[in-house]
């Protein structure tokens, strides 16, 4: 109900299309594509950005690429986790060469285990800390979860381009993301 932003002209170019709608990111589909009177569905979302419980917009691209260079090349990938609640955390695979550098633990052991390293937790630990420090509530991060199952393309973690799927990855492992949220972390989730 509204015809642009007010004095903001490129806001308003970038969040409206041609024909005057308001670019929300839904998708949708036709329930009845023969019959288009019959509504439609909603059928995922274009965008991966959302909205904190509180209506603060997280913008996820820009969290991501910002968290991958705050932690100088440990964490490989990163998802992050937040729709709808009141904080941020994230869901993130570590870069064996580049965690091995700050574990602690016997290197030579098998199995290794990277993400329950006391070295490569610490280290990302205070790397978020200090972005956390420099950021507004979109972009602190409360808790992460090192997962060292990587994505799965049979599971649609994967898209076609190659791009970790953050919809499927929260989707598939949700018994994570709700380690994130727990009371007391525990089961591999750790507080920032």
């Amino acid at each position: 109900m509204t015809p642009g932003y007010l004095e903001m002209p490129d806001l308003t170019r970038a969040a409206f299309d041609e024909e005057g709608f308001y670019r929300v990111g839904d998708l949708v589909s036709f329930v009845d594509p023969a019959d288009p009177s019959r509504g439609l569905r909603f059928a995922g979302r274009l965008s991966e950005n959302f909205k904190l419980s509180n209506g603060t917009w997280v913008v996820v691209g820009e969290l991501r690429a910002a968290l991958l260079s705050a932690t100088d090349g440990v964490l490989q990938d990163i998802v992050i986790a937040g729709e709808n609640r009141d904080r941020c955390a994230m869901l993130a695979w570590p870069n064996p060469a580049r965690a091995k550098q700050h574990a602690t633990g016997p290197k030579n052991a098998e199995p290794f285990d990277l993400c329950r390293d006391s070295g490569v937790i610490a280290f990302i630990r205070e790397r978020l800390q200090r972005h956390n420090g420099s950021t507004g509530s979109s972009g602190k991060i409360a808790s992460f979860v090192l997962l060292d199952e990587p994505p799965s393309l049979g599971a649609g973690e994967i898209t076609d381009k190659a791009y970790v799927n953050q919809r499927a990855v929260l989707d598939r492992r949700r018994e994570q993301v709700e380690m994130l949220y727990a009371q007391s972390p525990d089961g591999g989730a750790v507080a920032v």
